[in-house]
């Protein structure tokens, strides 16, 4: 009886109660600096995060409009709604972060479909998963089977995520991993395994517990069209004015700076 007590499952917790564990907080801390790093030059006006809003991960950003939207409510976000039907004009956004959505939503397509459409071209993704093939991925399938979160997600790999995001048109242009700790319980074992992120970035860096991919939204027959580096010298100078309308030349929007179709 001790020994089949032992294989039972583990209670069952929730995303609120595991983020106050001491494995929670350490995964949270890990990806908070990672992302904070990721993100600090990421440029534009508007920046908004969906889910986990106990943890502000756009703090870093320079954004002037960070917002974060929540599906739950009784949670300290600014905007509360379904990820699967976002309240948020199309093309409207520069920055979208999704921690740990995808894995435990029951429609991750939709949900990417929705962000696809609230961000502009060229717009950035960033995307916080589980890894299922690191020791995290292995623990939820090994006695004593944990429960809750964050063990009954649907953890998506780096190639599936990738493409699912082809089809919709993004490009996944760098990725992160972290989190080779095994998935201790107490804060002392965690401490003490806390070597293995060093050694993990180094020598096995695909299996990390979680990635961090930042993944850009093209749009096809459109480029953005840059100053030459003599105009952003002026510029920089202040020595750029304006062209009077009727000496403008015909190019002067390209020029500028301005999103160009190529077709034209």
């Amino acid at each position: 009886m001790t020994h089949s007590a032992s294989l039972s499952p583990a209670p069952p917790i929730s995303p609120q109660e595991w983020l106050e564990t001491p494995q929670g907080r350490y995964v949270l801390d890990l990806e908070a600096v990672k992302l904070s790093d990721a993100i600090a030059d990421e440029f534009g006006f508007n920046a908004l995060q969906l889910g986990m809003p106990e943890r502000n991960l756009l703090a870093n950003n320079r954004m002037p409009l960070r917002q974060i939207l929540s599906d739950r409510t009784g949670t300290p976000a600014h905007l509360r709604a379904e990820f699967t039907a976002l309240p948020i004009a199309s093309q409207s956004v520069d920055l979208v972060v999704l921690p740990h959505i995808l894995e435990f939503r029951s429609d991750p397509h939709q949900i990417l479909r929705e962000v696809e459409r609230i961000l502009i071209p060229e717009g950035r993704l960033f995307i916080i998963g589980f890894n299922p093939f690191s020791l995290w991925g292995l623990a939820r399938r090994l006695p004593p089977f944990p429960g809750g979160f964050p063990w009954e997600g649907d953890y998506l790999s780096v190639s599936r995520l990738k493409d699912w995001l082809q089809l919709l048109g993004f490009e996944i242009d760098r990725g992160i991993f972290g989190l080779y700790v095994p998935p201790c319980k107490s804060p002392a074992w965690l401490k003490r395994w806390q070597f293995m992120e060093k050694a993990g970035d180094r020598w096995w860096g695909f299996a990390g517990g979680i990635y961090i991919i930042r993944a850009i939204k093209r749009v096809a027959g459109m480029r953005l069209i840059m100053p030459t580096w003599r105009d952003r010298r002026l510029a920089a100078a202040g020595a750029l004015t304006p062209l009077p309308r009727k000496s403008r030349p015909e190019n002067s929007l390209e020029e500028s700076g301005k999103i160009q179709d190529e077709s034209r």
